[in-house]
């Protein structure tokens, strides 16, 4: 019998001591888990960071639903509340033209972007051709320009191409600032994804195309999702390219809202009724594609 068999832990009176060889074990906290104090100050960090990102689209939506007046005095918004702003923008504005448009280049930009970007990630994923890797560093290279420093150079290039005022053109321009971006992105997916399946394809005698489109590309879903969202918000509220590339009649929703604010008198009534008609498309594209875009993002980043 060992001497740590005799220790005794003390007890409350009354009771017999425990030998130290039964006590038991003391708990250790794991890595993961958090105390109590770092759980609330997490938590509270968090709750105030949602409050601060929330609160300017809550206070445009609570102003839209008020009356003219509403910005200089938002007392008066509860006792009318009311859509009349919204009913108001869309009867008597050019937002019905303004929508269309956008969602034309938009719809176009994520259709052209995604292609583009799909294609071209999977054949430097998969290929070997000269010119490979300084495709996909021209393409990172291209995003170190702010987008208002090619604005000259793609205006002087589409008045050439006769592309000014047209949609085409747009979509081009978007895409100029999309596919670099979303290339890497789906060449770092594709990345993942076994080469096993490449060599199954032309087993079973698919072509280079064929063993892309009914092989990879349902297995890329979730980086196309993330593909689809970036290429729809780059066109969706986008103003500099469409500013000077588009005339009042193919204005997009982001420069049509600029429209109220002229005369030195802004219509905030209308300015924030449209504000969030425009975030409603958005919206609506994030919940079509978020269980995607958390693998769709991070699925890249690492190869198996």
């Amino acid at each position: 019998m060992t001497a740590a068999t005799h220790e005794t832990t003390t007890t409350p009176e009354g009771t017999a001591p425990l030998p130290a060889a039964v006590r038991p074990p003391r708990r250790v906290r794991g890595r993961e888990e958090r105390g109590l104090g770092a759980s609330v100050a997490l938590h509270t960090t968090l709750v105030l960071a949602t409050l601060i990102a929330a609160f300017p689209v809550v206070w445009v939506l609570f102003i839209s639903l008020g009356p003219k007046n509403a910005w200089q005095q938002p007392s008066e918004v509860l006792s009318h509340l009311g859509f009349h702003n919204y009913g108001d923008v869309l009867a008597h504005s050019d937002l019905p033209q303004w929508f269309l448009n956008t969602v034309i280049v938009a719809a176009g930009t994520t259709a052209l972007g995604v292609f583009l970007a799909a294609t071209a990630g999977y054949a430097v994923s998969r290929m070997r051709f000269p010119g490979s890797r300084q495709l996909m560093w021209v393409f990172l290279v291209t995003q170190m320009f702010p987008s208002i420093v090619l604005i000259v150079p793609l205006y002087l290039l589409m008045a050439e191409l006769h592309l000014l005022d047209n949609y085409l053109g747009l979509i081009l321009a978007y895409a100029t600032t999309a596919v670099p971006f979303c290339a890497w992105m789906m060449k770092g997916y594709i990345d993942t994804i076994p080469k096993e399946i490449d060599e199954a394809g032309r087993v079973d005698g698919l072509t280079p195309f064929g063993t892309f489109w009914r092989l990879i590309v349902p297995l890329a879903r979730p980086g196309l999702a993330v593909t689809a969202f970036y290429s729809f918000l780059t066109a969706w509220g986008e103003v500099a390219y469409a500013t000077q590339f588009m005339q009042s009649d193919h204005y997009t929703l982001a420069v049509g809202i600029r429209t109220f604010a002229q005369d030195q008198r802004p219509d905030w009534a209308w300015t924030s009724a449209t504000a969030i008609i425009i975030t409603i498309p958005a919206a609506l594209v994030f919940m079509l594609v978020q269980r995607s875009l958390v693998s769709g993002l991070t699925a890249g980043g690492t190869k198996s």
